[in-house]
């Protein structure tokens, strides 16, 4: 039987500030435990909560990066639960006044461009940590209190690749504006995902089913993939599919049942009593939304618009923030874009990879690589000779006086390589028979010749042209 796969994602997002939601307590990955809270994050009596001001800041900026209403009327609420991880026994969040609403992104699919619905953005803060043990559970509430939004997209996603797109867009997206580390490796950003399936053509969705805490863009399409298979089956075999949350096991690449939901939670929300609805000043949003850094598709557009760089280049270097920064860099100092994309993508990214090393801590400099990649162009070196120079490049020297040192000069001049040239014809007849008898490869090992002869400074180029002449003179 054929059915519809319904797809619709939340995703938390902590925000970089440098302080909690609602109190002045530092916020900090990797800190020694229970050191970065204080008595308003653990709800002690008589402490009052303040908005974070940077926080709303950063809400604002998602939103309008992702084409979103933005309410000036900020309120918060107040959702009632009592866990170990939610130390004042409630959670401030904006159940009923969400301050974006009705926004979009759109993904790349095999089809074409879709766009995904978002239902809303909302911000509050996130609770403690806990590690469970065999006989214990310890509970680390320096993340109790940091500034979250929550995004969550409508149920316009039909597949494990349409997910992963939606996810690596939205993450990509927040970490250009600078809101977020969106590191889900480390929990900043997380991942909840609801699927069901119904029959196809049919008005009626099907059971629901969440899958909870995928850390990973690749783990969100293997694990809507195994949900969209398992529950196929179930259907298939004249079964029912609970209602409940799952995880994805990595070690098994399947998702295994968490906890079954036999109905809604009543969280009793109410208005947060001590915090009063705030009217944000028009113009200082208008300021904060006409000021956003460049976003992706912007930069993407302008590098092929700018650069002449084709997709898949343009795509390589938005995927990773820093190269691209240090590609713009580059692009200041260097003539050519798509020869500086080239280099920055292949040579600059395989010697990161070599030394394992990154570009904050290279000695490499920006207009270092630029001023290489223009001696290739000014036919000062060659190609070969600019990986060669590339090498002491990376340590930090200046191209020029490498090339200088090392006594590297490209020669152009047509008279001396054509007397080059007649030298290796005159040592070389049974090439030059090969040559006449149709064997291609007599020219590659002439050209090597006289590059030998030249130390490697010949015009690997003229010299093939001019090779060519004499050859068929001969």
């Amino acid at each position: 039987m054929n059915y519809d796969v319904v797809i619709g994602i939340e995703i938390h997002c902590e925000l970089k500030t440098k302080t909690k939601m609602f109190s002045g307590a530092p916020t900090s990955f990797g800190m020694k435990a229970n050191t970065c809270v204080n008595e308003i994050d653990l709800g002690h009596p008589g402490t009052m909560p303040a908005v974070n001001k940077q926080a709303v800041r950063y809400a604002i900026m998602a939103c309008t990066a992702l084409n979103m209403s933005v309410d000036t009327l900020v309120k918060f609420d107040r959702k009632n639960y009592y866990y170990t991880d939610l130390p004042k026994g409630f959670q401030i969040t904006q159940q009923f006044h969400p301050i974006g609403s009705e926004g979009y992104l759109d993904i790349e699919t095999e089809a074409g461009t879709k766009r995904i619905g978002i239902e809303r953005l909302h911000m509050e803060e996130d609770t403690a940590k806990q590690f469970h043990l065999d006989a214990l559970t310890l509970v680390d509430y320096n993340r109790a209190g940091t500034p979250l939004v929550e995004i969550v997209s409508k149920p316009d996603m039909t597949s494990g690749k349409e997910a992963a797109a939606y996810v690596s867009k939205l993450r990509e997206t927040l970490f250009y504006l600078g809101v977020s580390d969106v590191k889900m490796e480390e929990g900043s950003m997380r991942c909840d995902v609801n699927i069901s399936l119904k029959p196809a053509g049919s008005p009626v969705y099907g059971t629901k089913v969440e899958i909870k805490n995928l850390n990973s863009i690749s783990n969100v399409q293997k694990a809507v993939d195994y949900e969209i298979e398992r529950q196929s089956k179930i259907y298939d075999e004249g079964g029912k599919i609970a209602q409940e949350t799952r995880r994805f096991d990595e070690a098994t690449q399947t998702t295994v049942t968490m906890r079954l939901k036999e109905g809604s939670v009543d969280y009793k929300y109410f208005p947060e009593p001590n915090i009063f609805p705030i009217q944000l000043d028009p113009q200082w949003v208008k300021g904060i939304q006409e000021n956003l850094p460049e976003l992706p598709d912007q930069r993407r557009a302008r590098y092929m618009n700018e650069y002449g760089l084709g997709s898949y280049d343009a795509n390589v270097l938005i995927s990773n923030k820093e190269l691209s920064d240090f590609y713009e860099e580059v692009c200041k100092v260097a003539k050519d874009g798509k020869i500086a994309a080239n280099w920055c993508i292949s040579e600059l990214s395989g010697a990161l990879s070599k030394r394992n090393e990154t570009l904050s801590t290279m000695k490499l400099t920006a207009a270092h690589l630029g001023a290489l990649i223009n001696m290739i162009l000014d036919k000062e070196i060659s190609g070969k000779q600019a990986k060669e120079v590339f090498e002491d490049v990376l340590e930090g020297k200046d191209p020029k006086e490498v090339a200088a040192a090392k006594g590297m000069k490209q020669v152009s001049d047509t008279s001396a390589i054509l007397a080059l040239i007649n030298q290796v014809l005159d040592e070389n007849p049974q090439s030059i028979e090969d040559f006449k008898n149709g064997k291609s490869r007599a020219v590659g090992f002439l050209v090597g010749q006289v590059m030998k002869k030249s130390k490697g400074q010949a015009n690997p180029a003229m010299t093939n042209q001019l090779l060519n002449e004499e050859l068929k003179k001969r």
